[in-house]
């Protein structure tokens, strides 16, 4: 089965990037090592502080949607409600997948006719 996993990436001015993948991993790897031109390569993306995964493609999709979404501070306040010190997730990566380092999962999400919803305890 696949996984699917949006992610929040930051660089040293906390500049935000949402994104969705299905290697989580190996997207940092190309992010870290510039090896995707674009936003996250001119602005120096290397920073996994948030990562939600699934199994289901729409869901991720719809999810990556919704936080391209909101405004600055309601994404950070997702980020601070599980890593408040901005914590680099992916630093706790040992070969395969994170450990330990889980965030919230899809099946914590309202759905609605199928579309993912906010999860009911993120910060306002």
């Amino acid at each position: 089965m696949k996984h699917y996993s949006v992610s929040i990436m930051t660089n040293s001015s906390k500049t935000l990037y949402t994104g969705v993948t299905n290697d989580l991993q190996q997207r940092m790897y190309e992010h870290k090592h510039h090896l995707v031109a674009g936003f996250t390569s001119t602005y120096h993306m290397t920073r996994l502080v948030y990562f939600e995964e699934t199994s289901d493609v729409h869901a991720a999709l719809a999810r990556e949607k919704q936080i391209k979404g909101w405004l600055c501070a309601k994404k950070m306040a997702l980020i601070a409600s599980t890593h408040p010190a901005w914590r680099v997730v992916s630093e706790d990566w040992q070969g395969g997948r994170p450990w330990l380092m889980r965030t919230r999962s899809f099946a914590s999400l309202r759905m609605t006719r199928g579309r993912a919803l906010a999860p009911l305890t993120v910060p306002a």
